[in-house]
């Protein structure tokens, strides 16, 4: 499995990167492949991939970095916009092929490129997911989006591939992440959505996911060394040994059970991070206590 992720080279590369490193201006730009594609050449690829990754690394929703409520929302959509876009720019001309392969290799990775299920609050009724028993995965699926606050419309579309069937890989990844995260149980804040980044990266080899552990850097250092010791080993050594999670069709396992299908996949749970830290602070807080209860009695 892991060889097989890392070495499987599409036999049809030299033909896949011609289009990507096609050359034209902006006033001879082609016409698009599909609906919100946008051509790009080799130098506004290369551009707008490194300027994304550098101003990615802002991460917007720290509190208190902008006292404008309306600023703050047109900095966290910037935001969302720039890592839509590194990871189109960097899984081009390789990586997209590599994960377009995984799925035609794969019964049912050959039917969801046939059939182009989407993943939207219209396709996914959060009423009828609630419903659902709590061990399925629909309901960890609709009770992790209630909890972290987010919705499956979120998700931005992709422009920057040329490849139309590629571009739909691309978005299929993009609509699942959050099911990703409810398989795992990984928050959103920075410490989860890094652990999780890592282990798409070992999954996937999409290179923004990888790019994303440079985020370690806004980790306190006793996050840093959980994450060190903890998390990136459990998803190096998930993401390796599970099997492609993009071949998954999550429209038809909403009602089997949720522990089962991480078996299925090969993927053992982390230690709940909310936890972890809940109770680190807890015991912060008993210490502090009982320091204050010192100081109060040496003080009388």
């Amino acid at each position: 499995m892991t060889s097989r992720k890392f070495f499987a080279l599409p036999p049809l590369i030299r033909l896949t990167i011609a289009p990507s490193a096609r050359t034209f201006s902006v006033l001879n730009r082609p016409p698009p492949n599909y609906e919100g594609h946008v051509p790009l050449n080799a130098f506004e690829r290369g551009t707008l991939a490194a300027g994304s990754a550098v101003m990615s690394l802002m991460n917007p929703r720290r509190a208190g970095m902008f006292t404008s409520p309306n600023l703050s929302l047109y900095m966290l959509t910037l935001y969302e916009d720039l890592i839509a876009a590194l990871g189109e720019t960097t899984a081009t001309p390789f990586f997209i092929y590599r994960l377009r392969d995984a799925m035609l290799s794969s019964p049912t990775g050959r039917r969801i490129l046939r059939e182009r299920p989407k993943i939207t609050s219209k396709t996914m009724s959060v009423t009828k997911l609630r419903a659902l028993p709590e061990s399925s995965v629909g309901r960890a699926y609709v009770s992790w989006l209630d909890r972290e606050g987010v919705s499956p419309d979120t998700r931005n579309s992709v422009k920057y591939i040329d490849d139309e069937e590629c571009a739909y890989v691309m978005q299929r990844y993009r609509e699942s992440h959050d099911f990703y995260h409810a398989l795992t149980g990984l928050p959103v804040f920075v410490e989860g959505e890094v652990a999780l980044k890592a282990f798409e990266f070992a999954n996937t080899l999409l290179p923004m996911t990888g790019l994303s552990l440079f985020a370690i850097t806004k980790m306190k250092p006793v996050e840093r060394t959980r994450f060190w010791n903890t998390y990136l080993p459990w998803a190096v050594s998930n993401g390796l040994r599970s099997k492609d999670i993009i071949n998954v069709y999550w429209e038809e396992e909403l009602e089997r059970d949720v522990d089962e299908l991480r078996n299925d996949l090969g993927i053992e749970r982390p230690p709940d991070l909310r936890n972890t830290r809940k109770s680190l602070r807890e015991q912060a807080r008993a210490a502090n206590e009982k320091r204050n209860s010192r100081g109060g009695l040496e003080a009388d």
